[in-house]
C-alpha cells in the first residue's frame, strides 16, 4: 500500500497547486491513499469548509490538524461529521483525535498529536500517553501518526519510544523539509517534518518582507500569505509485507 502524505498545506496557493497537480502526482508514484496536514489552508490559519470540501473532492482520505484547528471558527460546525482529525491530546469535546480508514481488507488508523515543547499551549496532555491510551483500544492493520509540533527531539523521542508500535510517524509544523526519512530499528518510518506545499520564497508561507521587517524592528505588523513560486513536499509511506519504506518527495514550480 502506498500512501502520499502531503506536508503543511498552506494559503490557496498551496491549494490550487493541488488542484492542477495532484492527480498527476497520484498517477506518477502510483498512490494508493493520500492524506494531508491541512491546519493553514485557509489564510495561513485553520480550514474553512469550502477549503475542506475542494480537499475532499480531490480525493484526500483523511486531513490532519494542529496548533491551528479551531482558528477558523466555521470548523466547529463540520468537525464532528467530517475527514479532519485533530489533535487528540487537546482537551476538547469536539471533532476527534484519530479515525481509522477501510482500504480493500485493511484498516489504517490515523493518529494527530501536538507537541507541547514551544508551542505556547498550557492545556495538552501528554502526546505519549494520550497514544499508549489510543493504541491500547483501538485495533488496526496500519497505525499512521501525525506529530504537529516545534522541537525534532520531541518528534525523535517519540517516534523511538513507539518503534515498532506503529507504522509511521510522520512531523509537521516547521514547514521545513528535514532530510532524515528513515527506517527506525524496529521499521517504524519516520521524518522529522514533511515541509510545506505552499508559497517558496515567503517565510513559512507569509510574505517575506513582512517578516523580514518584523524582526529587525520588533513591531508586529498582520502577514498576507506570499505569492510567486510553489513548493509541493510530502512523503510516499510505502507499506509493504516484506519492506516499508519511506521517500521524500520535493517539487518546485
Amino acid at each position: 500500500m502506498k500512501i502520499l502524505y502531503i506536508g503543511d498545506i498552506f494559503g490557496e496557493l498551496g491549494l490550487n497547486y493541488l488542484k492542477e497537480n495532484l492527480q498527476n502526482i497520484r498517477q506518477e508514484y502510483k498512490v494508493n491513499m493520500i492524506f494531508v496536514n491541512g491546519e493553514n489552508v485557509s489564510g495561513g490559519k485553520g480550514l474553512n469548509f469550502q477549503h475542506y470540501q475542494d480537499l475532499m473532492k480531490l480525493g484526500v482520505s483523511a486531513i490532519t490538524m494542529g496548533n491551528h484547528t479551531f482558528s477558523n471558527k466555521e470548523i466547529r460546525e463540520y468537525i464532528n461529521e467530517s475527514k479532519v482529525i485533530r489533535p487528540a491530546n487537546l482537551n476538547t469535546d469536539l471533532g476527534k483525535g484519530y479515525q481509522t480508514i477501510k482500504y480493500n481488507d485493511k484498516t489504517i488508523t490515523v493518529i494527530n498529536l501536538l507537541g507541547r515543547i514551544y508551542m505556547n499551549n498550557m492545556c495538552l496532555d501528554c502526546p505519549f500517553q494520550t497514544l499508549d491510551k489510543i493504541l491500547e483500544t483501538v485495533k488496526s492493520d496500519y497505525y499512521i501518526v501525525d506529530i504537529h509540533a516545534e522541537a525534532t527531539s520531541e518528534k525523535i523521542a517519540l517516534a523511538l519510544d513507539f518503534d515498532g508500535k506503529v507504522d509511521a510517524v510522520v512531523g509537521t509544523h516547521t514547514h521545513v523539509s528535514t532530510a532524515d526519512n528513515r527506517v527506525l530499528p524496529n521499521g517504524t518510518l519516520y521524518i522529522s517534518d514533511i515541509g510545506m506545499t505552499g508559497p517558496l520564497n515567503g517565510v513559512i508561507g507569509d510574505n517575506a518582507q513582512t517578516i523580514i521587517k518584523r524582526f529587525r524592528t520588533g513591531i508586529y505588523e498582520p502577514a498576507k500569505t506570499e505569492t510567486g513560486e510553489v513548493q509541493f513536499n510530502a512523503v510516499l509511506l510505502d507499506l509493504n509485507d516484506n519492506k516499508n519504506s519511506i521517500t521524500r518527495i520535493n517539487l518546485i514550480k
